[in-house]
């Protein structure tokens, strides 16, 4: 999952979990809707093939073992892509195929390093990771006093002065009080995105970041950071939470001491990659697709378990199962695995451009992590929403019956801007942040039963749109 305006789109449609009341009019519409097949004859199906024999768990350790790092750009994308084919096909699918995205090329270098020397004369190695997309530091490093900001608000009412020459810790964490943890990032994540920006602006020689994290380590979080042509761009650092903790005291005691910074980032020149493609043929509107998909890439400090390779898996063994229980698609179920999410999006602006003739009846983008599933976002107006809120009963022993108004994705956002109506799955998100973009995001934080929950799921949201026709999917006014 990316950042900056993009996921601020995204977040948009998210509603933060609230679900629809349901009013004596919309009750009366909700129960007009009907389907060709048995939703309850098929979530038991669903559930038996999943959670008894379902093959999530497995797939995710064989793409992680083959293609553990995947930063758009890498060999471990191009490795990730020759899995995503020989996977498909071998699952069964029909019409795989990669499809070429010219996509950006950055690299980190070197193991970077972040040493706090205080007034006193004290060292410290502080944890630090560069943001992705950030220039290096001058060969040997750089050195120089810091600034503490708490946030971008302070850092556009501070004058140029206090910054120039300086390094600006711009320390603004997740607000703990927000029952939805990706509403605090929404609201700290600008520092990381345009942190560099506005600090270059004002003088500053570099800036650090408190990751955007919810966890009490100190592992960095990196992500996706921009410059701007009319300003110089700086070296930019996130520091583990621990580490971001300890500069904070500092500063604040009036301690003083200079940051010493290094990195060797660069950015090369993009090069041709692929999203991948495969598809379940529907039985009577084949030319009409239902999109179920996933970022392939990932950033390169972890696995990207949960963001995106969780959502990849949901999508493959989402119309994996729904084969194997002998469902029958009115309209053809496409798997699209993304490339490039986090540092450009190029793979879904690639994909809505390359397909915008083609009748997308409905796409659902997980990238939210695998955690345990509380149900369905859908991106349609009200009523819509309303008139679907009984097919969650199926669900609801399992904690995942919730029919949420919002959902989408970064990759489908060009789709849904094209039109089409989309969605996502609602996961629980309280540890999302613990392990997103950093170290700890591996298979070990993937829980298998919550991970297949979640392909059970979209699996079953899947048939439902597939058999609605597009009178009942209808988007936002």
């Amino acid at each position: 999952m990316r950042d900056g305006k993009l996921f601020l789109v995204w977040l948009a449609g998210l509603s933060f979990w609230a679900p629809l009341a349901c009013n004596d009019e919309l009750s009366t519409e909700t129960k007009s809707v009907a389907l060709t097949f048995d939703e309850q004859g098929l979530a038991d199906s669903l559930v038996k093939e999943g959670m008894g024999r379902g093959q999530a768990y497995s797939l995710l350790s064989d793409l992680l073992e083959k293609a553990p790092t995947r930063l758009s750009g890498s060999q471990g994308y191009e490795d990730a892509v020759h899995w995503g084919v020989a996977t498909l096909r071998q699952l069964g699918f029909e019409n795989v195929r990669k499809e070429a995205v010219m996509v950006p090329r950055w690299q980190r270098g070197p193991a970077e390093r972040a040493v706090w020397t205080s007034g006193q004369g004290n060292r410290e190695r502080l944890a630090a990771a560069a943001l992705g997309g950030s220039i290096g530091t001058p060969a040997n490093g750089l050195i120089a006093k810091v600034v503490l900001v708490q946030g971008m608000a302070e850092l556009a009412e501070m004058e140029a002065d206090r910054i120039e020459g300086k390094v600006v810790f711009l320390n603004q964490g997740m607000d703990p009080t927000l029952s939805n943890t990706f509403q605090a990032y929404g609201r700290a994540v600008g520092q990381r995105s345009r942190g560099a920006i506005e600090a270059s602006r004002k003088g500053a020689v570099a800036v650090v970041i408190r990751s955007m994290s919810t966890a009490a380590d100190d592992e960095p979080h990196t992500g996706a950071m921009r410059y701007a042509e009319d300003v110089p761009p700086i070296p930019a650092f996130a520091l583990g939470i621990q580490s971001a903790d300890r500069l904070e005291a500092e500063l604040r005691a009036g301690v003083g001491g200079t940051l010493e910074l290094f990195a060797q980032c660069r950015t090369l020149s993009d090069i041709e990659q692929w999203n991948v493609v495969g598809e379940l043929p529907g039985s009577e509107h084949p030319d009409e697709i239902v999109i179920l998909s996933g970022h392939l890439d990932c950033w390169d400090l972890g696995h990207g378990a949960h963001d995106d390779a969780g959502g990849c898996i949901h999508a493959l063994e989402a119309a994996r199962l729904l084969k194997a229980v002998g469902h029958r698609p009115k309209r053809t179920i496409r798997v699209v695995l993304y490339a490039n999410e986090e540092n450009g999006r190029r793979g879904g602006d690639a994909y809505a451009e390359d397909h915008r003739n083609v009748s997308h009846h409905f796409a659902f983008e997980s990238d939210s992590g695998a955690f345990a599933p509380r149900g369905i976002a859908l991106n349609l107006n009200q009523s819509s929403v309303v008139a679907l809120r009984r097919f969650g009963r199926p669900f609801e022993a399992f904690g995942a019956g919730g029919v949420f108004q919002g959902g989408g994705g970064v990759d489908i956002a060009p789709l849904r801007d094209q039109g089409v109506p989309v969605g996502s799955l609602r996961v629980n998100d309280a540890r999302y942040f613990d392990v997103h973009h950093s170290r700890n995001d591996t298979i070990e934080a993937v829980h298998p039963r919550e991970l297949q929950l979640g392909a059970v799921l979209l699996a079953y949201w899947c048939a439902i749109v597939d058999d609605l026709s597009a009178s009942r999917l209808q988007p936002p006014d």
